[in-house]
């Protein structure tokens, strides 16, 4: 992040654009709508689509479970790729911690298996929507907490502020991101 950029905000909605759909809608600052998901099946599907405002489609997330572990891959959307030939773009696994409240995710972004390397940890507590963006150097990317009115009153618990402290990353990617720990906290 250079001296003269500013961060960036977010509102999240944590409701879908389609009248019976689950979902998660992002505007920008000048609240114009940048990002949605529209999940018609259930909350915490297996399977949930980013999509631009035009609809186009970003990332397919997928969860992978095995017993109880519920672990996500995100595949960034290229249309020449067959789906069965596509490799996960990152992989995002659940720190486990016994009789813990804090949830902790880790996020590795895969080139072949041997580059798999650790970017990113979701810092949170579970039942909260509330939580942070880290990067493999323990540095601040991203934070959400919910939304205040330029009043001071804090909005419904469906309304987050997110704060994107490093401006220079993929905020397809980001959103990506943020979508999983929120299907992991069972909130869309």
């Amino acid at each position: 992040m250079t001296a003269d950029s500013k961060a960036e905000t977010f509102t999240l909605w944590m409701k879908s654009l389609i009248m019976q759909g689950n979902g998660l809608t992002v505007f920008n600052g000048n609240g114009q709508i940048a990002f949605r998901i529209d999940n018609y099946d259930e909350n915490s599907s297996r399977e949930v689509f980013l999509m631009d405002l035009r609809g186009k489609l970003l990332f397919t997330l997928c969860r992978k479970s095995i017993c109880f572990l519920c672990d996500w891959e995100g595949f960034k959307e290229d249309g020449d790729v067959n789906a069965e030939e596509r490799k996960p773009f990152f992989r995002v696994k659940k720190v486990l911690r016994f009789f813990s409240k804090k949830l902790s995710c880790d996020v590795k972004l895969c080139g072949d298996e041997s580059q798999e390397s650790l970017c990113y940890r979701f810092e949170g507590l579970w039942g909260k929507t509330t939580f942070r963006i880290l990067d493999s150097r323990g540095r601040l990317v991203a934070e959400a907490k919910r939304k205040q009115s330029s009043l001071g009153v804090q909005l419904g618990k469906d309304v987050l502020s997110l704060v994107l402290v490093q401006t220079n990353l993929d905020h397809s990617l980001l959103m990506a991101l943020v979508t999983v720990y929120l299907l992991i906290q069972h909130r869309i």
